[in-house]
């Protein structure tokens, strides 16, 4: 059970790829798929996809998504398990945009509602709970 957070890019966007967390990387994983739109229902689990997980400076297991889409079929991510992960630093890109899904703990605050237009590295878009 967790809290999703989605971010959509488009073509016109900057693609850089930023963690949403300090901690430690502890999973990664490319998993190749399909070239649904970025907004389809299942384009978070059937497209081209990387996962990479980072346990938090405050013990939270934080996932992360990055989805390739029907125009950006092309995904970097260049993190390793046990890379020290820096919140707002960058660990890939995808090319030409599509979307970055953020899995949460329940409890998060989030910070971000609905149709709000975010700058990597700079906007917060949840407080995890200490």
């Amino acid at each position: 059970n967790c809290i999703q957070v989605s971010i959509f890019m488009s073509p016109l966007n900057v693609h850089i790829c930023r963690y949403p967390v300090s901690g430690d990387v502890t999973y990664k994983k490319y998993h190749p798929g399909k070239y649904l739109v970025a907004w389809h229902e299942k384009s978070s689990t059937e497209n081209e996809r990387t996962t990479v997980a980072v346990k938090s400076l405050t013990n939270h297991q934080v996932v992360f998504r990055q989805i390739a889409g029907y125009v950006a079929r092309r995904i970097v991510f260049y993190c390793n398990i046990e890379d020290k992960a820096k919140a707002g630093h960058e660990f890939g890109f995808i090319k030409f945009g599509s979307r970055m899904d953020v899995f949460l703990p329940l409890d998060t605050e989030i910070l971000c509602k609905i149709g709000d237009k975010t700058k990597g590295g700079l906007d917060v878009i949840a407080r995890l709970k200490n």
